[in-house]
């Protein structure tokens, strides 16, 4: 017998249930299989979605940091009456580091600076020479305020500053040398206004910042450091301080300009401190130029 015979209709009805409709079980597997990739679709889109603004937070939430260093050289003037009724007058040689850190977008900024200086000086007769240095550390906070499409910048706020160092008298055989160890506390502004000049851009900066509290360390009159430290006889020398009796001042006026692919800082740095405590006068008066170099650059935390 011819097994193509009994084939024929077989194959007929499978052909026919071709051309015509299509069996359950397969409309129902394409029917999935579209759903399936709508599903997809969908959940791709909702990702995209959320991701985006992900993206745009992390462009408008950058740190931007703003460093510069500088050299400084100044005329000094320093009193202080438990060396010497004498002023001194010479050259003092500083170095400034200072570091803005703020995110893009935000009015909040943080100022940290590093100071270390050291003077040589005389006095009127040219027969005594004293020594003195001081290294600063300062640490404030501003809030920033952008006025004239944001060409003038103003930053208001306050400022803790710590500072350590000496003034000694190579010329006194009895008490040669003064501890200057304060700390105080001082609301602070800063001034940028973004200018061109023969097309060339240049930012104007100005600094300021005047002490209202504090404390710092004085022998009183007539006490020695022996007395202090090896005798322990302490007599009000750690002293509260105020305006009043620690009047103080500091400024900068720079201007920053691009000199090939570098910015420099150049400007004048007045700095005014002043103490009167424990009937014994203190001051430093320094006024010179400074030129360093300036660096802004913006970091980006991309998440794993």
């Amino acid at each position: 017998m011819n097994p193509n015979v009994f084939s024929l209709p077989y194959m007929a009805n499978a052909t026919t249930s071709i051309n015509g409709h299509l069996p359950a079980r397969v409309r129902q597997s394409t029917w999935a299989g579209w759903a399936f990739c709508l599903l997809l679709l969908c959940i791709s889109t909702l990702v995209q979605a959320q991701t985006l603004p992900d993206a745009y937070a992390l462009e408008t939430n950058r740190k931007i940091t703003t460093t510069a260093r500088m050299l400084g050289i100044s005329r000094a003037q320093v009193l202080d009456t438990y060396l010497s009724p004498e002023h001194y007058t010479g050259t003092d040689l500083r170095f400034i580091s200072s570091n803005q850190r703020e995110r893009e977008g935000k009015p909040l900024s943080q100022l940290f600076t590093h100071t270390g200086n050291v003077a040589y000086l005389k006095n009127r007769a040219q027969s005594g020479t004293e020594i003195a240095g001081m290294y600063s550390f300062g640490y404030g906070v501003h809030y920033a305020f952008g006025l004239l499409q944001q060409r003038l910048q103003l930053q208001v706020g306050a400022r803790a500053e710590a500072n350590v160092g000496f003034i000694y008298n190579t010329h006194n055989s009895n008490n040669p040398a003064q501890a200057r160890l304060f700390l105080h506390f001082a609301p602070s502004a800063v001034a940028s206004y973004k200018v061109r000049v023969a097309n060339v851009p240049l930012l104007l900066r100005y600094e300021v910042s005047v002490p209202l509290v504090g404390v710092m360390f004085s022998p009183n009159y007539g006490q020695s450091y022996y007395e202090i430290f090896s005798q322990g006889n302490y007599d009000h020398n750690i002293v509260p301080t105020t305006i009043a009796s620690a009047p103080s001042f500091r400024q900068m006026l720079t201007v920053d300009f691009p000199v090939l692919h570098s910015t420099v800082r150049l400007g004048y740095l007045g700095d005014i401190q002043q103490s009167a405590v424990n009937n014994l006068k203190t001051h430093v008066y320094t006024h010179g130029v400074v030129i360093g170099l300036v660096k802004r650059f913006t970091l980006i935390k991309i998440a794993p």
